[in-house]
């Protein structure tokens, strides 16, 4: 009978302290909601395409006098910028047609 007891009050100890430590991180909205609700209270954001399309063949521009200088880690640290920029100029342009792409690609 004292087993049985302590079996029980042990059960109903995990028990207790599952609820206790699940209840809160059910209640706190999740970060990414927290996230969507800022961004729809800013509003919208606008980025200029051309701009960022101007400032990458600006550091192409630079990468080539760089090479011809024969600075060439400084010419590849300005190719790596260009590229991160045209990445997110794709990036946004897809986004803007609403192209989606498979998992994978």
């Amino acid at each position: 009978m004292l087993r049985r007891i302590s079996t029980l009050a042990v059960t109903a100890a995990m028990a207790g302290g599952v609820l206790f430590t699940a209840l809160p991180a059910q209640a706190a909205p999740a970060a990414g909601q927290q996230s969507v609700t800022a961004m729809a209270a800013r509003g919208s954001i606008t980025v200029n395409i051309r701009e960022l399309q101007q400032q990458s063949r600006d550091l192409k521009d630079k990468a080539n006098q760089l090479d011809r200088l024969g600075a060439h880690a400084e010419a590849k640290r300005c190719r790596a910028q260009a590229a991160a920029i045209d990445k997110r100029v794709k990036q946004l342009l897809d986004a803007e047609n609403g192209v989606s792409r498979p998992f994978g690609r």
